[in-house]
């Protein structure tokens, strides 16, 4: 049979394909099969029948829970750390542990495209989103970062048209970016503006450039080339972005900024807790999820972080919760809403175009 395979946007397979009857055959196999293209690729994508919703629910509760929990982590850590260097600290030695572990079990060594991939993405996810993060954290409370991080679906759905990757934009999903981007100027609100707000306009501007940037990254590991294990793939982002993360932490002047006398015990205990939890269980979950789950399930951790960031950082830090950010939390988390659900029922509507067929997202049920 004469066919090639491309890899679409968001981990999805098309297939074009001279024999329409057998590709049919295949789709109601139940079987992610893939046909043609590299052998390694083909490996990459496990059968979804076979995770266990034990794993889905583990994996999930990670990326909701622990990932709520570590903007106040992050706020505490940089209290006594210089910001670029805390992060270096954190996903380098998780990353290393994890490969270390990895590598010990048997798990083949990475080709030399696979770390190039790496680094790319380490720089989109650490070196500019989590480094910016933590700066920006410095300036702007955590539950507000959380909630400004949560439009992150929104730049998903933006650099998917800008990019080429979807024809067009529904009504739905025109009405859930501009309501997100309302519910952030609700948060921000016009009294920032006055200097003697103290509410950095430039550090809420720096979070939402940390969303984008993770988006972009999302994007980019869904076609890059990395290993088919997705903890070894973890850990090589981990390592690059701690590197890259260091050495733009040393030409800043941050080694020069950092004093181990001056460190506190909350300090010190926010960054191991960012890097066993943060790192080495939640962002491995989150690779995880890539490869067995939908991303528009995947993506559903943006309602639920900004929520537990605001009820921790009221609790443990005595962040304020007034009206306005309860208001700005339904606006924002309702146009994400609005986002997504337009995007689960475009996913479930599409049939084959001709020259298209994607399949994948039958296989996405399994792990419902």
């Amino acid at each position: 049979m004469s066919s090639i395979t491309i890899i679409l946007p968001f981990g999805g397979y098309a297939m074009y394909s001279e024999q329409g009857t057998q590709i049919r055959m295949l789709l109601r196999s139940g079987q992610v099969v893939e046909i043609g293209g590299n052998p390694e690729r083909r490996n990459q994508t496990p059968n979804l029948n076979s995770v266990s919703t034990t794993s889905l629910v583990l994996a999930f509760a990670a990326i909701y829970l622990i990932w709520g929990s570590t903007y106040l982590a992050i706020r505490y850590a940089v209290e006594t750390i210089p910001p670029l260097l805390m992060m270096a600290a954190r996903h380098f030695t998780a990353g290393i542990a994890l490969y270390a572990w990895l590598r010990l079990r048997g798990t083949p060594a990475p080709l030399r495209t696979h770390w190039k991939s790496a680094a790319i993405a380490g720089a989109f996810f650490f070196l500019g989103s989590h480094g910016m993060l933590a700066w920006a954290e410095q300036k702007v409370p955590s539950g507000l970062a959380a909630l400004l991080c949560a439009t992150l679906p929104l730049w998903i759905v933006a650099l998917s048209k800008f990019l080429g990757k979807r024809r067009d934009l529904s009504g739905k999903v025109i009405a859930g970016l501009v309501l997100g981007f309302i519910g952030v100027a609700v948060l921000i609100g016009p009294a920032a503006f006055h200097s003697e707000n103290n509410l950095s306009l430039f550090g809420a501007a720096v979070v939402l450039f940390c969303a984008f940037l993770w988006a972009a990254g999302t994007m980019y590991t869904q076609r890059a080339w990395l290993p088919s294990s997705s903890s070894l793939s973890s850990a090589m982002q981990m390592i690059m972005g701690g590197v890259l993360l260091c050495v733009v932490g040393a030409a800043t002047g941050e080694a020069g900024r950092f004093y181990v006398a001056g460190l506190t015990l909350k300090s010190v205990l926010a960054l191991a807790y960012l890097t066993v939890f943060g790192s080495l269980v939640a962002f491995t979950a989150f690779t995880w999820l890539h490869k067995v789950s939908s991303p528009t399930r995947n993506s559903t951790y943006a309602y639920v972080n900004p929520v537990v960031a605001v009820f921790i950082g009221w609790l443990l830090a005595g962040e304020p919760v007034g009206v306005r950010t309860l208001a700005a939390t339904v606006i924002i988390l309702s146009g994400v809403a609005l986002v997504n659900m337009t995007g689960r029922e475009s996913a479930e509507s599409k049939h084959n175009r001709g020259d298209e067929v994607k399949f994948r997202e039958h296989q996405c049920s399994a792990a419902d």
